[in-house]
């Protein structure tokens, strides 16, 4: 925007404009007016310049008030004069072209009027008050939302925080992506006049995020055009030959799409279906990747059929009547009429065969269907168009009843994103997921996830930070690992641990895909480093037993139960009143033989000789440090359960458990091999002396052949 305004006056090569002045003066709105018109003659009529605005905009919406807009052509028109862009063009004829394509989408007179407007808080001396009192407030948060932010005051973080305030403004009215998708369109078709590594530079940014979330806001008319844009910068040498191939097939004496289409409209009009057939070329981009997925390319690869249709049910009869006369090919059809996509795309999707080997694929919609396709979020008009009271939050935040799920869960970590820097590479991963998947809780309630998400994500999604305490899961009633990739239509119940020492694993960040769990993990490791500079599943040192990622449900303790006091039953014998921790990793019990190791805070973590870590503690030099059993016998011990599996084992299990008094804190059931099922649990006895009898009651289990002490902690998955 700003970046193309330069003064005709200034000789030589473009500098960067002068800072704008803190306070400006406020400017006589109706002297500018008066300037602008054409003369005494023209004065309350509408400008020619915005004619084929205007003609854009009555094709759409015949009874629009144009009086806005004329308005606020006035003011554009008269704040930017003197300005020019690169390219050489008055500065006006880039709002111009703007609003020009909004108007074509369908956007309603409000947009058209923001739009027309979008560059002069920035550019000019005109203020967002004025605007404001001028035009209301929906346009002032309009301009407002696509203002960028000055470099002088955010340095090199201006872009990522300009985004981020774009979004937040997108979140409560979409219309504000809309006109900076618009905006970047026309940037992009005049930036022939840059400099290579600056086209470079916009290009990429277009590419990762404004072209991802135009796809998203399901604006597919911008959508492809930005991405041919942005292929002829970045890739030249294929977009080259993929316009070879296009004038190649130009130049074909027979045409199999036309002769699809020519087909398809006798067989719909001997079953009386009123219908359009039409011819629609694939864009650069997509044919681009037609060619690597198939190869040589067929004349029906350059293009599609789209059938339009005046009512849902046509569209399945056209279908009908399509794979009755002709020979469907069955793997190509999808039905998102029934099942839209995120971005309100609806349509049918089929292709039909010829005995010479030609397939075209078929899209069938509706009118009111190929509107929404082609012009997404702009094709809803104002999203504001409800009584006053419905408008707004208890807490009088604007409500945009369009916003899509994942601009929600956008907006959501984007508050947790610790920098500008985080935030502007999680956006172009998140924007890089392209497919939502929805999963259900046990309750009825849903989660809109991208595809690929894991347990882990369900549970931050669900819980927040919470999720910390996450145990482990059950995908569809079978108990699953939280590293499980999630499918549309799963049902997730999630298993939390009450611990408030809980923590997550570090391996849990190879299995997050969403923002949300991937900044809530790393803001918990950041905050604890010692967590953070060990190898993950390691809990030797500096923590108490840990609580590895489980599959099992664990029995949660009445409210006013008294917390467990891991190391009460050790002494430290130079220092009776240090801290004691047992170690998770082989929790030792009373008549074991221990010995200890001081870590941070003067904590000592106690282990069993024989543990593994006591050797690799030793050998790194760490003093041992003389404890002793005390008198009480209470203990925390972590066993190993072999088992078959079969149906119910772990409800039998856990229940012999807790019928010999142990209390379970933590459970992981490792996933199952051949048959076979490890299980591994950290539970509380009141004395050491009912250790045995526990690990017998454990071992009568039907399908259970052995059970053990755990010499080492479980591996969190």
């Amino acid at each position: 925007m700003s970046a193309e305004a330069t003064n005709p006056a200034t000789p030589g090569p473009v500098v960067p404009a002068a800072p704008r002045r803190r306070s400006r003066p406020r400017i006589d709105l109706r002297r500018l007016g008066r300037a602008a018109l054409l003369g005494p003659a023209s004065r309350g009529r509408l400008p020619d310049a915005i004619g084929h605005v205007v003609e854009s905009h009555r094709f759409h919406h015949p009874d629009a008030d144009l009086e806005p807009l004329r308005r606020a052509y006035v003011l554009a028109e008269s704040s930017h004069r003197g300005q020019m862009r690169k390219s050489g063009e008055p500065y006006i004829t880039h709002p111009l072209a703007v609003t020009l394509i909004l108007a074509e989408l369908g956007a309603e007179t409000t947009t058209l009027t923001a739009s027309l407007l979008h560059d002069t808080v920035e550019d000019t001396d005109v203020t967002l008050d004025q605007v404001g009192d001028e035009f209301g407030a929906e346009v002032r948060y309009l301009v407002d939302g696509v203002t960028k932010l000055e470099k002088v005051d955010y340095g090199a973080a201006a872009e990522p925080e300009t985004f981020r305030k774009m979004l937040v403004a997108t979140g409560n009215d979409v219309r504000v992506m809309s006109i900076k998708l618009a905006d970047r369109l026309h940037n992009m078709r005049t930036l022939g006049v840059m400099r290579p590594e600056k086209q470079e530079r916009i290009a990429k940014v277009t590419r990762d995020v404004l072209i991802p979330l135009a796809e998203r806001l399901g604006v597919q008319a911008l959508k492809t055009e930005l991405e041919d844009m942005v292929f002829a910068i970045l890739h030249p040498e294929e977009y080259a030959h993929t316009r070879e191939l296009i004038v190649d097939n130009a130049s074909r004496a027979d045409d199999p799409l036309a002769e699809f289409a020519d087909v398809m409209r006798a067989v719909l009009r001997d079953a009386d279906i009123q219908a359009e057939v039409l011819i629609r070329p694939r864009h650069f981009v997509s044919l681009h990747r037609t060619a690597r997925k198939r190869g040589r390319l067929r004349g029906s690869d350059f293009g599609r059929l789209l059938v339009l249709v005046n009512e849902d049910a046509d569209c399945y009869a056209v279908l009908g009547e399509l794979h009755t006369c002709m020979t469907p090919v069955v793997s190509e059809f999808k039905d998102f009429i029934a099942v839209p996509k995120f971005n309100l795309y609806q349509s049918l999707h089929t292709a039909v065969a010829r005995d010479d080997g030609q397939v075209a694929e078929v899209l069938i919609r509706t009118h009111q269907m190929h509107k929404v396709a082609e012009a997404g979020v702009v094709a809803l008009g104002n999203p504001y168009a409800v009584p006053p009271e419905e408008q707004t939050t208890p807490d009088g935040e604007r409500v945009d009843p369009t916003r899509p799920g994942w601009l929600s869960r956008l907006l959501d970590w984007q508050e947790a994103a610790p920098d500008p820097d985080t935030f502007w590479s999680t956006l172009r991963e998140d924007l890089a997921q392209d497919r939502e998947i929805t999963v259900f809780r046990p309750d009825g309630g849903a989660l809109g996830l991208p595809d690929g998400a894991t347990c882990v994500d369900a549970a931050y999604a669900q819980y927040g930070e919470d999720a910390h305490a996450c145990l482990g899961a059950r995908v569809n009633g079978r108990l699953a690992t939280l590293s499980t990739v999630l499918r549309d239509g799963d049902t997730v119940q999630l298993l939390m641990g009450q611990d408030p020492a809980s923590e997550p694993s570090r391996e849990w960040l190879e299995h997050a895909h969403t923002p949300a769990a991937r900044i809530a993990i790393q803001r918990w490791l950041a905050a604890h480093p010692g967590t953070e500079s060990r190898p993950a599943g390691t809990h030797d040192t500096d923590t108490g037993p840990a609580q590895p990622s489980s599959d099992a449900t664990v029995p949660r303790p009445a409210p006013d139960a008294p917390a467990p006091r891991p190391g009460a039953a050790i002494t430290v014998v130079d220092r009776p009143d240090a801290g004691v921790r047992l170690a998770g990793c082989c929790t030792p019990v009373p008549a074991d033989e221990v010995t200890g190791f001081a870590v941070r805070g003067g904590v000592v973590t106690v282990h069993r000789l024989e543990c593994a870590a006591v050797e690799r503690m030793t050998e790194a030099g760490r003093a041992a440090v003389d404890v002793r059993w005390g008198d009480t016998t209470e203990c925390r011990v972590t066993l190993f359960a072999e088992s078959f599996g079969r149906p119910h084992l772990l409800a039998d299990l856990t229940e012999a458990m807790a019928l010999e008094g142990a209390e379970i804190v933590s459970a992981t059931v490792e996933p199952p091999s051949q048959q076979r099922v490890r299980h591994t649990y950290t539970v509380q006895l009141p004395d050491a002396a009912h250790l045995p009898t526990l690990i017998r009651a454990m071992r009568n289990v039907p399908g259970v052949y052995d059970v053990g002490r755990a010499h080492h902690q479980a591996q969190p998955f």
